[in-house]
């Protein structure tokens, strides 16, 4: 194994959502060892190409994390049940029973619905005048409306699985205690749902229905692993579109050129979407740890069986090696497809819907809310202690009609 003094990381504390300024330097050598808050050492991958052989190359596993001290920013760990720590076939298998819900086709039916949600957020803040608050009166409830519809959950319970969710994101906002309760509260207000399904004898048309029968007709996943699927989709399903709709718009208000353009030229939006998921880091930078089953040489570093890796997205999409003037916004960027949602076979699942769902509220906000601006930059709130980054309150304005 390598003994080699590890790093700290993160290095810094980047300001709101600049990315890790070091990775820019990081990204001319090879990979470095680093040591996170939290479990053992680690390498960490900062290129786009060697980001991508640790998330899609089959020698790189997230099973083999069960068990270890996996390196993380989190003191909790994931449970064995969870889809996160799985490869192929078990992963496979998990992903294929709530696949359908998030295709192409499946998200594209569900736009108008989307549409009409968002369309309503806005009228009721049209109708109060301004000022908003982004995240609270949009940003925020929208996802969670959405997840809630297609997951089958109460929209009345979106204040406590909102806790449980910002708690299972904590690096340092919740004490590890409060984490433990709050996981296990969600698991058993989780199990609540399931067994209030269990005893419809009508049956409902919504993913955890789904997900019953697929554990009680035909015997297709564990009880366990019922749980932590509908968890990881109630959490997953609203967090990245919660966070990046305010980090959005933020960043474009920063780049008033290329937000005149996208207000001049609204069928950019779909590209738009994707040179934001590009340019804005949502998290930390360092990703979920995959290990090597192998000795494997990786941007020419050695990398030794059992060695954990650390594949930082957030750098990897500002790789000058695949990306011109990657430091700089472009929503006509035409240029390779970005790794936000990572890649390979735990390529985000939910992907399709968050893109949509994105698309719906840039084109929603831009369009009936003329002259959208922070009303004062000060007052934004911004995350502290999450994985996660982005405003938690930003007051909002825009031109009355």
């Amino acid at each position: 194994m390598t003994t080699a003094e590890p790093t700290s990381f993160p290095f810094s504390r980047p300001e709101r959502l600049d990315p890790e300024p070091l990775f820019q330097e990081l990204r001319e050598r090879p990979l470095l060892r680093v040591r996170l808050p939290y479990g053992e050492p680690a390498w960490l991958a900062s290129r786009y190409e060697d980001v991508k052989v640790v998330l899609g190359d089959p020698r790189f596993s997230r099973a083999a994390s069960v068990g270890r001290d996996e390196p993380r920013m989190r003191p909790h760990q994931g449970s064995s049940g969870n889809i996160l720590s799985m490869d192929p076939p078990e992963h496979s298998r998990l992903r294929r029973l709530v696949m359908k819900a998030f295709t192409q086709r499946r998200v594209e039916q569900l736009r108008p619905r989307v549409q009409e949600i968002a369309d309503g957020f806005v009228d009721a803040m049209l109708a109060a005048g301004p000022p908003a608050d982004l995240v609270a009166d949009f940003a925020l409830p929208l996802p969670i409306t959405v997840i809630c519809e297609l997951l089958g959950v109460p929209y009345a319970d979106r204040g406590d699985f909102r806790q449980w969710s910002d708690a299972f994101l904590s690096t340092t906002k919740f004490t590890p205690g409060e984490v433990a309760e709050a996981i296990g509260a969600m698991r058993e207000y989780v199990a609540g749902l399931i067994a209030e399904r269990r005893r419809d004898e009508h049956g409902r048309d919504d993913l955890l229905s789904a997900l019953v029968a697929a554990r009680d007709e035909q015997d297709r996943l564990s009880e366990d692993e019922m749980l932590s699927l509908a968890e990881a989709i109630l959490v997953a399903g609203h967090e990245t579109t919660a966070s990046q709709i305010p980090n959005f718009v933020h960043v474009l208000l920063e780049h008033p050129d290329e937000l005149a353009r996208l207000r001049a030229e609204p069928d950019l939006v779909p590209r738009a979407v994707e040179e934001l998921l590009r340019f804005v880091p949502l998290g930390n930078g360092a990703g979920i740890a995959r290990y090597a089953l192998e000795d494997v040489e990786l941007g020419g570093v050695l990398v030794r069986a059992g060695e954990p890796v650390l594949p930082a997205t957030a750098s990897a999409n500002r790789d000058a090696a695949v990306y011109r003037n990657p430091e700089q916004l472009d929503l006509a960027r035409a240029e390779a497809s970005h790794v936000g949602f990572g890649h390979g076979p735990h390529h985000c699942l939910g992907a399709p819907l968050a893109r949509m769902e994105l698309q719906v509220a840039l084109d929603v906000l831009l369009r009936r809310l003329p002259g959208l601006r922070v009303t004062d930059e000060a007052a934004i709130e911004w995350k502290d202690g999450l994985s996660t980054r982005g405003p938690s309150a930003m007051p909002i304005s825009w031109d009355a009609g």
